[in-house]
């Protein structure tokens, strides 16, 4: 505090505080005692490193290493792939890696040169993505690309030009920059010189030229993957400003915009997400069918479907009213123009969608006898719901070969978000959920696509890819499976959780964890440890939980930390989610993440998990 390069007791005190450590004081002082070498009632530069060592001692960590060292102070190559193969599971190749754990997390050059790690050594790999629970293989591209588009999960935003709410909130490019993946969804609207506009329609949202969006577009769609990008086009504008938003796509996206099938035939399934690279999919309204755009113009009745204008459009009315509000002066307009759109649509538009033209959904049967792959219907999040309790493995056997889009209810004025888990329980594809909203719904979104590069795109389980399955997601009976895989979770400890936002000065967390599973409803579950009194520093509970999962494919498990208050809510901590898949056995830290999902180094919690699988035919 006064600059004079030492800290006396107090000072350790105050900082102790700040990091969230309420240390019974003895034991500090013992701990500063020792630290203080030179006897002087302060500490210096070393004699701080010695205390912080001293105070950050893993001891649930030592006696782990101590397990497996022979003499307790370096555990040698053996011993390092004993540990490897009995506890971590890693069953190819281990003595390689072993070696280059050591090349990697070793801080003693003498160490390294004789091939062992010291128990420093050993913490740092356990602190490292190799020791994460996150299995690092699933981490780069690791899934098949070459199947057709409605075998992935494809990641969605919704409203994606919102950064706050749906009514009043600021239209933003930056929402495009940040939720650059897979569909995003563009609302457009006559602006004022023939400049189409993008905003929340019937809403007091700001507004963007289209123009700018495209550009947007153009420039960041493949920042983050080189996988195709969905637009999904809501089109409310006449037949002029139709004309220019078709202008603009093909101006500024030149080549990137896909404007004729892959091969020039007409499809009998969907290309690939391999064969789409570097390419920006339209998704909207079409006139007549594929066919006649590749044959040649076709001079039938124009087939334009009414579906997300009409469905979404419809909702989001209602929802105004619902809130209260007034529509803004030409609400009634919108509305006729909304009428007159569904007849006029311009031709240069509709050419720009080849894979994803907009139908209405008019049930499973006129669905198998008169819809094509390249169609892709829009349903509300409660029409979806219906469907999946009315007819859960129809809507699975649709998903294998169409895409289907499920968008939040026009009710959620909050841009509150709906449970994307039960729309991919059913193999929808493309879930779209409020980006600019926190909370468990996007927590799962990120879990979900936080493997395979993140690129956008998760291949879907075999039994939900073929058109014949018999899987029904709340129908026990039709899952194939020789039986429940166990999922043992033992909770060790918390290292450095935060303090949660806004709290008192000098308060001190009493942290606990929940284990959340999020998969077909049997999987559904939740436990908890007890919580721990006013330490948020090291907290230690060795508790075990345990879960059966019954479709382990399809299940998230979700860490959550919450701060224990015995007279209101507890509050969020941090979390951390992920595919079961995508799990490492053995011991593992889990490096939480914050409400809004961004990383709060060094908070970590340490677990032991185990996975044993229901025992196979041939083992019986």
């Amino acid at each position: 505090k006064n600059k004079d390069g030492r800290m006396n007791f107090k000072e350790v005190q105050r900082l102790l505080k700040m990091m969230n450590v309420d240390m019974n004081e003895d034991h500090a002082l013992r701990l500063f005692q020792d630290a203080d070498k030179s006897e002087s009632g302060t500490l210096e530069g070393e004699e701080f490193v010695l205390f912080y060592k001293a105070l950050t001692q893993r001891e649930e960590v030592l006696s782990l290493f101590q397990d497996f060292s022979e003499d307790g102070k370096k555990l040698t190559l053996l011993e390092l792939v004993d540990f490897l193969q009995q506890e971590q599971l890693e069953d190819e190749g281990t003595e390689e890696l072993a070696m280059e754990l050591i090349d990697k997390y070793e801080p003693s050059e003498t160490a390294r040169a004789r091939h062992v790690l010291s128990a420093d050594g050993f913490l740092m790999y356990l602190c490292s993505p190799e020791g994460s629970i996150f299995n690092p293989r699933h981490q780069v591209l690791w899934q098949d690309m070459s199947q057709p588009l409605c075998h992935y999960f494809i990641s969605s935003s919704h409203n994606t030009y919102l950064i706050e709410d749906q009514i009043r909130g600021q239209s933003s490019i930056e929402g495009y920059i940040s939720t650059l993946l897979p569909p995003c969804r563009v609302d457009c609207w006559d602006g004022p010189n023939g400049e189409p506009m993008v905003y929340h329609g019937h809403t007091f949202t700001s507004k963007i030229p289209f123009r700018e969006v495209v550009s947007t577009l153009g420039k960041y769609a493949f920042k983050t993957s080189d996988y195709p990008v969905i637009l999904s086009l809501e089109n409310h504008c006449s037949m002029e400003q139709q004309e220019v938003l078709a202008q603009q796509l093909k101006d500024i996206l030149g080549e990137q915009l896909l404007t004729t099938t892959t091969d020039g035939r007409v499809p009998t399934q969907l290309p690939s997400p391999e064969e789409l690279k570097h390419k920006i999919l339209l998704k909207g309204k079409k006139i007549g069918r594929l066919e006649d755009t590749l044959d040649g113009p076709g001079d039938e009745a124009p087939d334009v479907s009414d579906d997300d204008n009409g469905a979404e459009a419809e909702e989001e009315r209602r929802r105004v009213k619902v809130g209260g509000l007034v529509l803004p002066s030409g609400g009634t307009q919108h509305s006729s123009a909304l009428q007159k759109d569904k007849e006029s649509l311009a031709q240069a538009l509709s050419d720009c969608v080849v894979y994803c033209k907009s139908v209405s959904f008019r049930g499973f049967q006129e669905a198998r006898s008169h819809s094509r792959p390249s169609e892709i219907s829009s349903l509300s999040e409660a029409k979806a719901r219906k469907l999946i309790r009315d007819a859960g493995n129809e809507f699975v056997r649709h998903n294998a070969w169409q895409l289907t889009r499920i968008y939040p209810s026009g009710l959620r004025t909050d841009s509150s978000n709906y449970s994307p888990q039960e729309m991919w329980n059913v193999g929808c594809q493309i879930v779209a959920l409020n980006f600019q909203t926190a909370g468990t719904e996007m927590d799962l979104c990120d879990g979900l696509f936080s493997q395979n590069s993140r690129c956008g795109y998760v291949l879907k389980p075999p039994f939900m890819r073929d058109k014949d399955t018999l899987f029904n997601p709340s129908d026990p009976d039709s899952w194939e499976g020789p039986g429940p895989t166990t999922l043992t979770i033992q909770v060790i400890s918390g290292q450095q959780l935060p303090k949660v936002t806004n709290s008192k000065d000098g308060a001190i967390i009493d942290p606990l964890v929940r284990v959340e599973i999020h998969g077909v409803p049997a999987d559904q579950a939740h436990q908890e440890t007890k919580y721990i009194e006013n330490n948020g520093f090291n907290p230690r509970w060795d508790e075990t939980l345990q879960f059966q999962l019954h479709v382990p494919e399809l299940a998230l498990v979700r860490f959550v930390v919450e701060d224990y208050d015995k007279t209101s809510r507890n509050d969020f901590v941090g979390q951390f989610t992920l595919a079961f898949a995508n799990i490492k056995p053995g011991y593992r830290h889990i490096h939480l993440l914050s409400k809004d999902g961004t990383s709060i180094p060094p908070s970590s919690l340490f677990v032991h998990i185990r996975i044993t699988e229901p025992p196979g035919p041939e083992q019986d």
